[in-house]
């Protein structure tokens, strides 16, 4: 096993936890940005740094596409390739059953997906998955898993779960470089209790060296997100890293590491800044609104971050989805918040303040007291009391 996990602190479910893995010492809960084909758009590696980024996150079928595995092997791995000295997690390419399902046949040998370059049949199989990956090089590798939505249900749920089962050791098989790439399994079973705990109970029997909940953030209701979240991390074991695969929304994270979750990912922040919005502790800041056009304010007054140092709300709406500048700007911020809220995360359960947090975070975020229900839920089963947060009769049903 190539990695090392401790738990330094913990609040009831919650946990600040060290996680070292050959190429860097995380602490977790963490965000992964995602660069799915070895670069986060618009920002260089160096930036990636100053901002605290621990982990970055490559997609295993869009560089096996391009530029290929074999030439990220010969160049000596991605790592090399994309000169990223701290940790990469590569991803299986199983996600692209649901996001490129026109384009994809699902059989028991593997997934055969159309080419979205040339339009000619690529079958990806555990072991061909495996294969890519250690080739690629990162510090985690995910199984091959068999995703459905999670607004699927019947019997292909079923068949879901135990085919990423059944994946998973083919993909132990296929591992050829367990003393230097740690392989994390995905926990599936879309909404149904039963099929989840069928899968947790299988993963922890392989006893492998983390593992991930994955089939969520896909349309499901955050009611039941968060019950998927809560039953996964309550079965998986207290000594390996748990992942929540495609959550990126700050409350979402929030939720899920007082529910014992460890690392996360997605896209959001890059993508929603190119459309024009920033993360901020209130929530969401519209920079194509016309009232920033005379605003001389940051951007977020209580960050830190070099966009908020030096521009104004005024220069970035002039140039917002006009100008390259304008979303490597607003990228740039919305991951220094991302890496801002994870370290605050970790420092606050450490030191023993983490109730204190997600009070202070959820009266910023809701300041009339509407906490939406399925938080006041999530909460209750965490041992946090936000009864402080919440005005009188006013717990929002929405999300």
């Amino acid at each position: 096993m190539a990695l090392r996990f401790e738990v330094l602190g913990k609040f009831n479910r919650a946990r600040a936890t060290r996680l070292t893995l050959p190429h860097f010492q995380c602490q977790t809960p963490l965000f992964m940005p995602v660069g799915t084909q070895g670069t986060i758009k618009g920002l260089a590696n160096d930036q990636l740094e100053e901002i605290g980024c621990q982990i970055i996150l490559g997609n295993t079928y869009h560089l096996a596409l391009r530029p290929g595995a074999d030439l990220i092997d010969e160049l000596g791995g991605l790592h090399k390739f994309m000169n990223w000295s701290r940790a990469l997690l590569t991803d299986s390419g199983g996600f692209q059953m649901v996001s490129l399902l026109h384009l994809a046949d699902i059989t028991e040998k593997g997934v055969t997906f159309q080419s979205p370059v040339d339009g000619k049949p690529m079958l990806l199989t555990p072991e061909e998955s495996i294969h890519i990956q250690n080739k690629i090089g990162a510090d985690i590798i995910m199984a091959l898993d068999d995703v459905v939505k999670t607004t699927i249900t019947g019997p292909r749920v079923e068949e879901a779960t135990y085919r990423t089962l059944r994946w998973i050791d083919r993909c132990i098989a296929a591992h050829e470089r367990p003393a230097e790439q740690n392989l994390f399994g995905i926990v599936q079973g879309g909404l149904d209790p039963v099929l989840r705990d069928i899968c947790v109970r299988g993963l922890v029997a392989r006893d492998l060296p983390g593992y991930a909940i994955g089939g969520l953030s896909g349309g499901e209701d955050k009611d039941s997100f968060w019950r998927v979240v809560a039953q996964c991390t309550a079965g998986l074991p207290e000594d390996k890293p748990r992942y929540v695969m495609g959550v990126g929304y700050p409350l979402d994270i929030v939720v899920c590491s007082a529910l014992g979750a460890d690392m996360y990912d997605c896209v959001y922040p890059t993508r929603t800044a190119r459309f024009g919005t920033a993360l901020v502790p209130e929530g969401v800041l519209k920079l194509k609104h016309a009232a920033m056009a005379s605003d001389c304010r940051p951007i977020d007054p209580t960050c830190s971050c070099m966009v908020c140092k030096r521009y104004s709300r005024a220069y970035i709406h002039s140039i917002v989805t006009k100008d390259a500048m304008g979303s490597q700007l607003l990228s740039y911020h919305n991951l220094a918040y991302m890496m801002k809220l994870s370290k605050d995360l970790h420092s606050s359960i450490l030191g023993g303040c983490f109730p204190e947090f997600v009070q202070g975070f959820l009266q910023t975020q809701f300041p009339r007291g509407d906490v939406p229900e399925w938080v006041c839920n999530a909460m209750e089963v965490a041992g946090i009391d936000i009864s402080m947060c919440c005005a009188p009769f006013m717990c929002s049903e929405g999300s």
